[in-house]
């Protein structure tokens, strides 16, 4: 039997159909789809998506990058188990999701795109923002996602869809393969009727795996951990994606390793468990810093061991560290020269704890009290910083972070992507529950967090959800505000204003850049931006996209916005002004060094000191063969 159908109604049937299952729980693949349309789309998926309203809900968006960016907080919030879809048309609403598109593959997270494409049968050539290109005629803007993308396809047949579909699926709910998946779908074949077999559009279910070890790698993985003196967990996002932070903690409490977490790892423990001892690497605490100073085995648990982790190759300078690698990917498994154990995070974590618990094996005492008592004097160090000793001025960042840390439960959840935020939240943050932490850090792009903070609601409807953005970033991307208001979406916003880019001009004092062309100020006479600051009102901006706002003039009037803001229904903004205008923060500075490369020559006394100070940071450097 077959159905007449359009190509892109048969795609929206199809991805109607789809569900993931793991552990026993079966869901929605695709729960809906974003779109923005033009004249690639509109009358193929536009028109698919009207025909089956029933079947695939819709949500309208404002910019695609930021439509993607929605999909990825959405698929992150729910596991990876389930995604959304995003159409546009051809030309500019396509290249628009090339960054949305990079962020998901980097950070292995999955979201389907489904851009426009020029005619495939070429009636009129060119067309309307085609791009020619003279040496090969099936090339298109599109082709710019093929190297963001896990999967590409362009659909220039009717039937060429059924195998492009399925493939897309596979990618999708793949472990190892997830990112960003595209279709790219010619506006001439969108609209093309064909008859579709009905098979097709029956529902499919994609198990979702958990591999377990191999036993010879099982062996050797408890051969180092048996005759490790200093052994140190670096917990990734892995642990998130598999669900693994159980079985995580049960690890640690059997064998009493610390475990120190990435970026996108952070909260794989709570920040009260006895092991727990904070983020890791360039913006990490101190007391886990150490510790990968003089671990002898690091065990990386789900973590592509980024530059920033690492210290760019400088922190893991233990004479005789080995590196054992549990990773569902063979690729980041290998890494550092590393023993690869190859599993599912989760299942590995559980063959490791009952091997270990076999054999009674446990850390020396004196390592336990060694990091505990560090963990206690960080602890106070985070204290001071969020002390207020003056509620009626104005608050510095890490106070504002303070103010909300003694706001929040667990079930709150906390979204930032780039400035300085991200490593004053590492540093300083307690997360208390597994999915609290919400950083995008593997792409770290600005303007993510209020489209993301609006999928991560769409995911969790009854948890208090909040952006966190600095002005810069602010300004790359508030459009999503109109959507929150438009749909209801109860985000919470805090905008907190430091005039400028506030992480770039530190980093830029500290390379010899003296923060040339990072403050948001007018320009001076000598062609640097010294000048006053901008009178930019973004309190006013977010309250003309249609979000209510709450201005915060002191530390005081701070926990009273942010209080009314989180028991807010509606889309609500805190907005603050930072005491420290000029600085990055005023936390911990960095416990780890960043390879950020020095001008080897240069006449300005900042950028020969800092040279002198590159040189000797990259003199640490190694090589883990």
């Amino acid at each position: 039997m077959t159905t007449r159908l359009t190509v892109a109604q048969a795609l929206v049937r199809f991805l109607a159909a789809q569900y993931t299952e793991r552990d026993g729980v079966r869901q929605r693949l695709i729960g809906a789809t974003w779109g923005i349309f033009g004249h690639g789309n509109v009358a193929g998926i536009g028109q698919a998506l009207l025909e089956h309203t029933d079947a695939m809900p819709y949500h309208q968006g404002r910019n695609e990058q930021a439509m993607v960016h929605a999909a990825v907080g959405y698929a992150r919030q729910s596991n990876r188990l389930s995604t959304h879809a995003v159409t546009t048309s051809i030309g500019p609403g396509a290249t628009n999701l090339v960054t949305g598109a990079a962020l998901a593959t980097i950070n292995h997270l999955p979201v389907l795109l489904l851009p426009g494409d020029i005619f495939a049968t070429r009636p009129a050539d060119p067309v309307l923002q085609q791009l020619e290109v003279p040496y090969a005629g099936d090339v298109s803007v599109n082709d710019c996602l093929r190297p963001v993308s896990r999967f590409f396809d362009r659909i220039t047949r009717p039937e060429a869809l059924i195998p492009s579909a399925l493939n897309a699926m596979r990618v999708l709910t793949d472990p190892v393969e997830t990112g960003a998946v595209t279709l790219a779908l010619p506006q001439d074949v969108q609209a093309e009727a064909y008859d579709w077999p009905d098979e097709f559009f029956s529902e499919r279910t994609w198990t979702v795996r958990r591999p377990g070890a191999d036993p010879t790698e099982l062996a050797e993985a408890v051969r180092l951990i048996r005759a490790a003196q200093r052994p140190l967990v670096v917990a990734g996002g892995g642990v998130h994606h598999s669900r693994a932070e159980e079985a995580l903690a049960e690890f640690a409490e059997t064998t009493g390793i610390p475990v120190a977490s990435t970026q996108a790892g952070k909260g794989s423990l709570r920040h009260d468990h006895p092991q727990d001892v904070g983020g890791i690497g360039h913006t990490g605490t101190a007391t886990a810093d150490e510790l990968a100073r003089t671990a002898d085995l690091v065990i990386g648990v789900g973590t592509r061991y980024t530059d920033f982790t690492t210290a760019s190759g400088t922190l893991f300078t233990g004479e005789d560290v080995r590196f054992l690698n549990l990773n569902i990917a063979s690729f980041d498994g290998h890494k550092l020269a590393g023993q690869p154990l190859i599993a599912d995070a989760r299942t590995g974590l559980e063959e490791l704890t009952e091997r270990l618990e076999m054999h009674g094996h446990r850390v020396a005492p004196l390592y336990a009290t060694e990091y505990t008592e560090d963990k206690e004097r960080w602890e106070q160090r985070v204290d001071a910083c969020y002390e207020v000793d003056e509620p009626d001025t104005r608050p510095t960042q890490p106070q504002v972070l303070g103010v909300l840390d003694a706001l929040v439960d667990e079930s709150d959840i906390l979204i930032n992507a780039a400035g300085s935020l991200p490593g004053d939240l590492h540093k300083l943050w307690r997360t208390r529950s597994y999915d609290q932490y919400h950083l995008e850090y593997g792409y770290s792009c600005m303007g993510y967090e209020i489209p993301a903070a609006i999928g991560v609601k769409m995911a969790a409807p009854h948890r208090p959800v909040w952006a966190l953005v600095g002005d810069g970033t602010y300004l790359m991307m508030p459009t999503e505000i109109v959507t929150a208001v438009q749909e209801g979406v109860a985000i919470k916003v805090l905008i907190i204003q430091n005039h400028g880019y506030a992480s770039i001009g530190g980093l830029s004092e500290s390379v010899g850049g003296e923060r040339f062309g990072t403050a948001y100020r007018f320009p001076s006479e000598d062609g640097t931006y010294t000048g006053p600051p901008l009178p930019v009102d973004l309190a006013a901006n977010a309250a003309s996209l249609g979000m209510r706002v709450l201005r915060a003039k002191s530390v005081r009037d701070l926990r009273e916005a942010l209080a009314e803001a989180r028991a807010a229904d509606t889309p609500t903004c805190v907005y603050v002004e930072t005491q420290t205008a000029d600085t990055v923060s005023g936390a911990p500075p960095a416990q780890a060094w960043w390879d950020v490369p020095v001008a080897e020559t240069a006449t300005r006394p900042s950028a020969v000191k800092a040279r002198e100070l590159y040189e000797r940071h990259v003199s640490t450097r190694r090589r883990h063969l």
